[in-house]
């Protein structure tokens, strides 16, 4: 297992890190076998684990706590909070009131005293960036936290984010978890630049782009991955991008094959290959999954293989982009771009 520094925080942490969204009624994934997954994963030199209080409302860090109980002090603990966890319409969001609630709420359900990173799940434009920086540097020198970042953040708002810490005298998100894979590259363009310039970590998630790249997406089999189930439409043959999809994976499972690679290699080590990311999040469901994305954890691409996937999908290229996470409110709602 090869170890980065996380940003700038000096905390050392494994490129491969594992993801719990599939632990619990998500991923159907029960008590038993998600302390397996955390068991095999620690074996094999994973030590930064990452969750969500919005993962299965709850029950993933649930599952995550009992999973690692007895070992908390050799894992690097991540969780996520501004999802909304009920109707009432304040248990959610970036405010103050929300996020030291939200935060107890995690700490409670994963049995222990702090996490060592407290992410922002989606920028929440309702908050300013004052209050939620305001609320998560008390929350940290309380010690309840010992780092914060963001998550899917668009690069304007990590900028905006950088300069109201520094403006109101704060403490700065340390990291950003963005979505990034071979099919979704338009993170290049825009946010990895940004998490360069001011050092922060990157953990991105979807590395295998929902399952497109894990090699049980081919043309002329029938698609069968967790997603296909969740999302069909994500795999709608009939619609023009997943056809641009299935077109790229051909041409790419061509490139692994050449390589002497699995597709779930190609794709990994594609990810943990740029200069600004510090961990590929796998969310593996099962044993056997876990078992054929750990054999990527030392996969490093040549120069030769990386020129090819360049060529099948440009660099800062979305083949998806309309599942984007980040795209400025102006663009999905035309009431945003009219003059009133």
């Amino acid at each position: 297992m090869q170890y980065r520094t996380l940003g700038r925080t000096g905390v050392k942490v494994s490129a491969l890190a594992l993801g719990a969204m599939n632990f619990g009624r998500i991923g159907h994934t029960t008590q038993d076998e998600a302390t397996a997954l955390v068991d095999e994963a620690l074996d094999a030199g994973i030590n930064l684990i990452d969750t969500a209080d919005w993962y299965s409302v709850g029950e993933s860090e649930e599952m995550v706590g009992k999973a690692i109980a007895g070992r908390r002090d050799d894992i690097v603990l991540a969780t996520k909070a501004t999802m909304p966890m009920s109707e009432e319409p304040n248990h959610q969001g970036g405010s103050r009131r929300w996020l030291f609630t939200a935060l107890d709420d995690s700490l409670r359900r994963l049995g222990v005293d702090h996490v060592d990173l407290f992410q922002i799940h989606r920028w929440d434009p309702s908050t300013s960036d004052e209050e939620t920086l305001s609320a998560l540097t008390d929350l940290q020198r309380a010690g309840k936290i010992r780092y914060f970042g963001s998550s899917t953040f668009p690069a304007h708002r990590i900028v905006q984010a950088q300069w109201a810490a520094r403006e109101h005298r704060l403490s700065r998100y340390v990291t950003e978890q963005p979505s990034y894979s071979i099919l979704q590259r338009g993170i290049e363009a825009h946010v990895l630049p940004v998490t360069e310039e001011y050092g922060l970590g990157v953990l991105a998630w979807s590395p295998l782009a929902s399952g497109w790249l894990s090699g049980a997406v081919r043309a002329g089999q029938d698609i069968t991955t967790s997603r296909s189930k969740v999302l069909p439409e994500r795999f709608d043959l009939s619609r023009p991008t997943n056809r641009a999809r299935l077109d790229a994976v051909e041409q790419l499972a061509v490139i692994a094959d050449q390589a002497g690679l699995t597709m779930i290699q190609l794709a990994l080590g594609f990810v943990t290959a740029h200069p600004a990311v510090t961990s590929a999040l796998i969310g593996p469901r099962t044993l056997d999954h876990l078992r054929t994305q750990l054999a990527a954890a030392d996969t490093v691409l040549p120069a030769d293989v990386l020129d090819a996937i360049d060529t099948v999908v440009a660099p800062g290229i979305d083949l998806a982009p309309e599942e984007k996470h980040d795209t400025p409110p102006a663009l999905l709602d035309p009431a945003l771009r009219r003059r009133r």
